[in-house]
């Protein structure tokens, strides 16, 4: 009986074995012994097949990391950490198949439809942990670019995807630093910064614009 994880695993080992996806959802089927109908209870097409790998992927990783006795005390910065380094570890299991899919979508503007199911994954999680952030103040709430920081948090990962494709380091450890220096960066610019203090005193001498008046009327 075919199951989304049966049909997954003959549709990697198809890929990987032939170097392209199979000529029709007919001929995969019969090759697997089900039926169309079978098929398509699960899939709509073969990209289908290849987006649900990705956002599984990332879904796993989301409940394993969340299973960690150290979760609840893990700051938004760890968490995201958490997230980046246990995502591409579980990745390595699946590079072959990871590499095929990302070369055979390199040539799409923006971001490849077959990631699509895998950005929202990833999007909502930041969600929660930049919301996380919010509430403790460890993030900085700021009017017009705090609705951004998961598209920035996705352009991070996007970026770490892409390097790890082609780093041929051992164990990948120049992703890991990679991880370590994007995923910092990313949150040093959520945090407060001197540009907040300037902006907010700024804001402090407009609403209190009296004193400029009482300035000018002093003599120096």
């Amino acid at each position: 009986m075919a199951t989304t994880e049966s049909i997954q695993s003959a549709y990697i080992d198809y890929v990987l074995t032939e170097g392209h996806e199979p000529k029709s959802v007919y001929l995969f089927a019969k090759n697997n012994e089900m039926t169309e109908e079978e098929f398509y209870r699960f899939f709509g097409s073969f990209e289908a097949v290849e987006q649900s790998v990705w956002a599984d992927l990332a879904k796993k990783t989301i409940t394993e990391i969340k299973t960690q006795e150290v979760w609840p005390q893990y700051s938004a910065r760890e968490k995201a950490l958490s997230f980046f380094y246990s995502f591409f570890e579980l990745l390595k299991g699946s590079r072959s198949f990871a590499i095929y899919s990302l070369k055979k979508h390199q040539r799409t503007m923006g971001t490849p439809r077959v990631l699509e199911q895998l950005k929202v994954q990833v999007e909502n999680f930041a969600e929660d942990i930049i919301r996380q952030g919010l509430e403790s103040n460890e993030l900085e709430d700021r009017r017009f670019f705090t609705s951004k920081y998961k598209d920035a948090f996705w352009l991070q990962f996007g970026f770490v995807l892409n390097f790890w494709a082609g780093d041929n380091s051992a164990g990948f450890e120049k992703t890991d630093e990679a991880i370590e220096k994007g995923v910092n960066l990313t949150f040093d610019l959520f945090q407060r910064s001197a540009v907040d203090n300037l902006i907010d005193y700024g804001k402090f001498l407009f609403k209190n614009g009296g004193l400029k008046d009482k300035l000018h009327q002093r003599r120096w």
